[in-house]
């Protein structure tokens, strides 16, 4: 199926209205959901999805009498859009499910960014059932967007973990590396989470060192794109960087490499043969950082 993405990259476009202001509205919440549609996504984080892999988000009326513990995503124009965990959602049969990375590749914008939000905050959900300060059970408040701690009344809300994702150029070259696990000759851009007490131009400089032992001279900041793999904010930058000869000094990378200009033109284009480089998928910001480097900026 082909990927009907207005933006460059998946998980930015047509997102709801949030509607911060109807969280705590107990009576909004209870008429949006009578006709309102409702995702619902299994443990593994998969939504539920038709026999040719559309979503499928029924009625949320159809799901249970009231919101409950569901969670609010926001308005789309008047109605309502809510996401469950299937174990909420009743016994009704599943035709398919579908992952997120599948679902970004096929399905329209909206549907994939209000699906990005959906598995973010129920995947924190899920992994944060206790106080972290003293253990006690989190009560789910604010249609589903704070843990509230009965035993100490610590508050606690989702996390988004910031990370750098560098295309680092010597002026003639495209800087990639691959990780242990990936794909056979796949590479892509290289990336890194941002330290405590660290500018985002620093980890940039850091990253990019530790992995590949190449020196960034300077970097812009160009995008960025939610990431929900489960909780990052991917920080799109290009980077102007010294010839070095990669050397990777970290487990985190098995290898990097300098590719010149003809070759990446060549697997952007899907010409690389069976031998040949292949690059990050579409829905992500990695390739567009490659396919701008690409186009000269």
């Amino acid at each position: 199926m082909t990927p009907r993405r207005a933006a460059p990259f998946a998980f930015v476009e047509a997102p709801l209205d949030r509607a911060e202001n109807l969280r705590d509205d107990r009576d909004a919440l209870a008429r949006l959901w009578v006709q309102g549609r409702a995702l619902v996504l299994d443990a593994e984080g998969r939504s539920w999805a038709d026999a040719a892999g559309a979503l499928l988000a029924p009625r949320a009326a159809d799901l249970a009498d009231g919101p409950g513990e569901a969670l609010f995503l926001g308005l789309r124009g008047g109605e309502g859009w809510f996401a469950v965990r299937e174990e909420d959602a009743g016994d009704g049969s599943v035709p398919s499910r579908i992952d997120l990375r599948s679902a970004a590749a096929q399905w329209p914008d909206f549907e994939a960014t209000a699906f990005a939000q959906a598995r973010a905050v129920l995947h924190w959900r899920a992994r944060h059932r206790h106080c972290g300060a003293c253990g006690g059970v989190l009560d789910y408040r604010r249609a589903g967007w704070l843990g509230w701690c009965g035993a100490c009344a610590l508050e606690h809300y989702p996390r988004s973990d910031p990370a750098v994702i560098v295309a680092v150029s010597d002026g003639e070259r495209l800087l990639l590396g691959r990780g242990p696990g990936w794909a056979p000759r796949r590479y892509s851009v290289l990336a890194g989470f941002v330290e405590p007490g660290e500018s985002l131009e620093q980890t940039v400089v850091r990253e990019v060192f530790e992995e590949s032992s190449v020196r960034v001279r300077g970097c812009r900041y160009l995008a960025s794109q939610p990431w929900p793999f489960p909780s990052s904010l991917m920080l799109g930058f290009e980077a102007d960087a010294e010839p070095d000869e990669p050397h990777c000094a970290s487990d985190e990378l098995e290898d990097a490499r300098w590719f010149g200009r003809d070759e990446v033109g060549a697997a952007l284009r899907g010409e690389s043969g069976p031998d040949g480089l292949l690059l990050s998928p579409t829905i992500s910001i990695s390739r567009w950082l490659i396919e701008r480097w690409h186009a000269g900026g």
